[in-house]
């Protein structure tokens, strides 16, 4: 891989001056779905799986970007002075709001850059392709300007640049899930404060599959920031009668006794999931740690119902991937993971069953929605690394 890209950067870019090979990973989050923009916890890991890059500093302002996922769209040029969102930049924008975001931040990002990137997740999918390629673009920076910036600090830069240059309000776990990600551990991170631990992803005898409806999804055109905008509406309602900050601060019990301080129906139903999916996260680490593998599957499958009938984010095609999973041996639990609408799904599957599982699930998806499935079995792996 690591020779393919180089000659590639070579022929796109020229062989003059020095450049070198970066990595960061994708991310899925086993559970804890919609709880990081509302204080709650949430528990990802690293994928083997995400975003490569070739970088050469400059000695002009110049950026030249591109993107072998993106061929036919050439070479993407802009400058680092003034960085400014433009439609026709596409899917460079990422690489520039993480820029603008440095620059805004007061870090010396004064030269421009030429970068060829290749991403092996599935753009839209929801596992972070964005977040992967905004940690792995401060990552270079980090490298080719010599900034003092923390792996933390490279996420909350990632999240404020797609925030506030890609108009996008995601909250912070994509990015630190990326930054932070440790081999066969996920992370169990407490989005209110940032603190966070490792925990050992022993799965036994079973693995980890992604199955990608393929039904394509775009943050920024989907009703991400509304639900986002129904939990903000939720909580000052509840402020009214609790002196609390943000949902993931509330118990279930909490919930139970001060829901009618909720207006309005639908957004009681927003926050009772972003409560209750709080709670199921942690109960759901503490299975992991007495290895009690069932009760994670059962609270996995108790995430995604709530994802579909409180929140309401999950569609004909992630819930029929779903149910078709949960229909067959070997499965531990399955759920929707990222946004919702469209994206993937991920399940915890005895090894010996994952062939029939991917083959039944497979065709019972097809059946029903009329194309393919796509099925990763992934390994958890670490953050950016230098290759």
């Amino acid at each position: 891989m690591k020779k393919e890209l180089l000659q590639k950067f070579e022929e796109v870019f020229g062989s003059e001056g020095e450049y070198q090979v970066y990595f960061a990973p994708g991310r899925v989050n086993l559970i804890g779905e919609h709880t990081d923009y509302n204080g709650g916890h949430v528990f990802p890991c690293a994928l083997t799986i995400g975003t490569y890059a070739v970088a050469r500093k400059r000695n002009d302002d110049k950026l030249r970007f591109y993107s072998l996922n993106f061929k036919g769209l050439g070479v993407i040029e802009s400058t680092i002075v003034n960085p400014e969102y433009k439609k026709e930049d596409d899917w460079t924008n990422y690489p520039k709001g993480v820029i603008w975001a440095m620059q805004k931040k007061g870090y010396p990002v004064n030269a421009g850059m030429d970068v060829l990137y290749f991403g092996n997740i599935p753009n839209a999918s929801g596992l972070s392709s964005s977040a992967s390629l905004e940690v792995l673009t401060g990552f270079i920076l980090r490298n080719l300007f010599s900034l003092k910036v923390t792996n933390t600090e490279l996420a909350l830069i990632g999240q404020y640049s797609e925030n506030n240059f890609n108009g996008v309000n995601c909250g912070i776990m994509d990015q630190f899930a990326v930054a932070m990600g440790k081999k066969n551990n996920a992370i169990f991170l407490d989005t209110a404060d940032l603190s966070y631990e490792y925990a050992p992803l022993d799965l036994g005898d079973a693995k980890i599959v992604i199955m990608n409806t393929n039904k394509k999804r775009g943050l920024g055109d989907s009703k991400y920031n509304e639900r986002r905008s129904e939990c903000e509406s939720a909580l000052r309602d509840l402020q009214k009668v609790l002196p609390v900050t943000a949902l993931g601060e509330l118990t279930e019990e909490q919930f139970e006794e001060y829901q009618s301080a909720i207006i309005d129906p639908i957004q009681r139903k927003r926050a009772k999931h972003a409560v209750y999916e709080n709670q199921r996260t942690i109960k759901a680490v503490e299975a992991l740690k007495k290895n009690d593998l069932t009760l994670f599957g059962k609270l996995m499958i108790a995430s995604h119902v709530s994802l579909q009938y409180d929140y309401e984010v999950t569609g004909i095609e992630l819930d029929t991937i779903v149910e078709a999973a949960l229909r067959q041996e070997g499965v531990i639990g399955a759920r929707m993971t990222g946004a919702g609408f469209g994206g993937c799904a991920v399940s915890i599957v005895k090894e010996a069953a994952v062939d029939n599982f991917i083959k039944n699930v497979s065709k019972e998806y097809s059946d029903k929605i009329g194309y393919l499935a796509a099925f990763y079995v992934v390994e958890v792996g670490d953050g950016p690394v230098i290759l």
